[in-house]
C-alpha cells in the first residue's frame, strides 16, 4: 500500500470538511496537519470549520494552523455563501481541537525543510486560494525541495467560469498566488471544473453517506443539504460536485482519473484576471508544469466517498480512525 504524507492547504467549505474527512478516513494517507486560508469566508470562520471538521473526525492530534487573512495583492472576495459565515453547531458540533499558535506559512516551511532532510517530501493538497503556499515559496524557495507535488483543485479549461463567467473561484481569489505556484517548479496535478463537474453527488449518495457514516454522515449530509450545489440548468442532471474531493481521491485511486500535460498559467489582472490558460499542445513553447486532469468515473468516485466516509459509521462517533 502506497502512504502518504499530506498537508491540507485548506479554506473550509462543504467541499473541503469532505476532503479533510476522506483523507482522515483513508490508512493510505499520514495527514500532517491543515494550514487554512481565507477563501470561502473570511479566516476566523474558516479556522473555526477547520476545528469543527477535525474534532468531528476524533483525529485530535492533527494540527490546524491559521494563516493568511487574505489575497497576495487583489482586493478580497469570498465565496457564495460567505454570508453565513461558520458552519454552526446544529450543522457540526462545537470543536474540541484549538488551532495551534504556529502560523500556517511558518508550519508549511518547517514540515517542507523536514521532509527535504528525510528525502521524503510531501504531498500539498491546496484545495483554496494558494495564498499561504506561495508566501512559502516566495520568502523562503528552497521549501520547494520538500514538496513532492501539488495537487490543486482549481482553475477551469473548458467549462468555464463558477464564480465569474471565466474563472474558478480558488484561482479568482488569489490568481497571483496560483501563478506564483504554478511557476514554482513543484509538479502540480491541477483538478479543474473540467473534470469536478463530471461526478455530481446525488441524494442518493448523500443519505448512504448519512446511513452509514455516524456522526460524520450526519453533519455532510446536512451540510450538503444546507448548501446545495446542485445547478441542472448547468449539468443537466441532478447532483452537485464535491471539488475539492477529488485531490484526496486522485492520491487513493488515481487510476480512476485520466489527465495530460499542459503548460498552465494565470491572468493576473485586468477584466479578465483569475483566468486559468491551458497549453495542451505545445503552442506556446513552453514547457509543460501540471497534469491536468480531464475525466474522472463518476461511479467509483462516488463510491470511494460513500465507502470511506462509512468508516466513520463503523468505528463510532469520535473514535479515532486509522
Amino acid at each position: 500500500m502506497t502512504r502518504h504524507r499530506i498537508v491540507i492547504d485548506t479554506d473550509p467549505g462543504v467541499d473541503d470538511a469532505i476532503a479533510i474527512l476522506l483523507a482522515l478516513a483513508s490508512p493510505e494517507i499520514e495527514l500532517l496537519g491543515l494550514s487554512v486560508v481565507a477563501g470561502n469566508v473570511p479566516l476566523e470562520a474558516t479556522l473555526a470549520n477547520a476545528c469543527k471538521i477535525v474534532s468531528l473526525s476524533g483525529r485530535m492530534e492533527v494540527p490546524i494552523h491559521a494563516g493568511a487573512p487574505g489575497p497576495l495583492v487583489r482586493e478580497q472576495v469570498y465565496g457564495k455563501y460567505a454570508h453565513i459565515g461558520a458552519f454552526s453547531d446544529a450543522l457540526v458540533p462545537a470543536a474540541t481541537v484549538r488551532p495551534q499558535p504556529e502560523h500556517a506559512v511558518d508550519f508549511l516551511v518547517r514540515i517542507a525543510r523536514r521532509a527535504a532532510a528525510d528525502g521524503d517530501p510531501v504531498t500539498i493538497c491546496a484545495v483554496g486560494p494558494m495564498t499561504n503556499l506561495a508566501l512559502a515559496l516566495v520568502q523562503h524557495p528552497d521549501v520547494a525541495r520538500g514538496i513532492r507535488r501539488i495537487v490543486s483543485m482549481g482553475g477551469a479549461f473548458t467549462a468555464l467560469g463558477h464564480r465569474t463567467p471565466w474563472a474558478e473561484y480558488n484561482i479568482y481569489a488569489d490568481p497571483h498566488a496560483a501563478e506564483i505556484v504554478y511557476s514554482s517548479g513543484v509538479p502540480i496535478v491541477a483538478m479543474p471544473l473540467d473534470v469536478t463537474f463530471q461526478a455530481l453527488i446525488t441524494e442518493a449518495h448523500i443519505a448512504a453517506i448519512r446511513d452509514t457514516a455516524g456522526a460524520v454522515g450526519e453533519a455532510i449530509a446536512g451540510l450538503l443539504r444546507t448548501f446545495d450545489r446542485s445547478d441542472v440548468g448547468r449539468f443537466g442532471r441532478p447532483g452537485g460536485p464535491v471539488h475539492d474531493a477529488m485531490t484526496v481521491a486522485w492520491l487513493l485511486q488515481p487510476e480512476i482519473f485520466t489527465g495530460r500535460p499542459a503548460a498552465i498559467g494565470v491572468a493576473v489582472s485586468g477584466k479578465t484576471a483569475g483566468h486559468t490558460w491551458g497549453d495542451f499542445h505545445g503552442r506556446s513553447g513552453a514547457a509543460a508544469n501540471a497534469l491536468v486532469m480531464g475525466g474522472v468515473d463518476e461511479a467509483r468516485f462516488l463510491q470511494l466517498l460513500v465507502s470511506r466516509l462509512g468508516v466513520y459509521g463503523r468505528a463510532g462517533p469520535n473514535k479515532e480512525i486509522r
